[in-house]
């Protein structure tokens, strides 16, 4: 049985099996503790019943007008618990809280372009490339930024795609 809970500054001492995996991005401790301060609904882990973790979700809200949505920074999921839902799971949780909490026209999330699994699952969660950012992982690789309309944006203009790709300096929220 897995178990959701809010993430704590004492889980940082414990998600290193999780953050291992070679396409999971790594932040200084700093950059964790902000997210935990400022956004603490964004932030959750999962956990098996002995409190081993499975996977966890940090993730922001922010943008202007209606570009104001639901950021997913990050979503990870330990190997061996993979492929029982529990990605879909956490997603559906920033989604109710970017829609319900936050009333955001969409969740946006950047993704490695050589990624192939992790595009194809988001993309069976309702998510569509909205553009591509050359250059968005230290300026070595790029990212699909993809995005799925929340209820506010009735007329689903968020996830309209751009007809060209930008630069990590023309994004509008960082």
């Amino acid at each position: 049985m897995t178990s959701l809970r809010k993430f704590t500054a004492e889980d940082l001492y414990g998600f290193a099996n999780i953050n291992l995996d070679h396409l999971t991005e790594t932040y200084n401790l700093a950059f964790y503790l902000q997210y935990l301060a400022v956004w603490p609904e964004y932030f959750e882990v999962a956990e098996t019943p002995s409190g081993r973790f499975m996977g966890y979700i940090m993730g922001k809200a922010e943008g202007l007008d209606e570009n104001w949505h639901g950021h997913v920074t990050a979503l990870t999921v330990a190997p061996e618990f993979r492929r029982i839902g529990l990605a879909q799971h956490l997603m559906n949780e920033l989604e109710e809280i970017s829609e319900h909490k936050h009333n955001g026209y969409f969740v946006d999330l950047f993704v490695r372009v050589s990624n192939l699994l992790a595009i194809n699952m988001y993309k069976k969660f309702g998510y569509s490339v909205y553009r591509r950012v050359i250059g968005y992982y230290s300026g070595e690789e790029d990212a699909f930024d993809m995005r799925k309309a929340l209820p506010r944006d009735v007329d689903r203009r968020s996830i309209i795609p751009l007809d060209r790709p930008v630069y990590p300096e023309e994004l509008e929220c960082n």
